[in-house]
């Protein structure tokens, strides 16, 4: 199996405290082979997972290999001095501090149109 493409690592999204955390399974790849970027507003999480060697015969090959990236929007504001990346035993962890904050959204009457 061969992919030409870059693949999307699996990846939890969720709220503790205020803090907004992703955390992405990247079995097999090195910590300098990831990279987490901000954007205008996008977090991405891209790197490589580097292949086995060639002179090997497959009998079944399921994980993915090659270039991978993941992206996700924040809520405005967010900014890289809010944002923690760790990376330890093949996880990969992300919290944005306060991006959990989510402000109630403003309500607008809505009235007759009489003539």
């Amino acid at each position: 199996r061969t992919h030409a493409t870059a693949w999307v690592p699996t990846a939890d999204i969720f709220a503790k405290g205020d803090d907004l955390v992703l955390r992405c399974e990247l079995a097999g790849v090195q910590r300098e082979d990831v990279e987490v970027s901000l954007s205008g507003g996008v977090l991405t999480i891209d790197g490589e997972r580097k292949g086995e060697p060639a002179d090997v015969s497959y009998y079944a090959r399921e994980r993915y290999y090659g270039r991978f990236r993941r992206s996700i929007n924040l809520p405005e504001g967010i900014n890289g001095s809010r944002i923690r990346a760790d990376f330890e035993n093949g996880l990969l962890e992300v919290t944005v501090m306060g991006g959990a904050d989510h402000p109630e959204p403003e309500r607008i009457q809505i009235g007759n149109q009489t003539n």
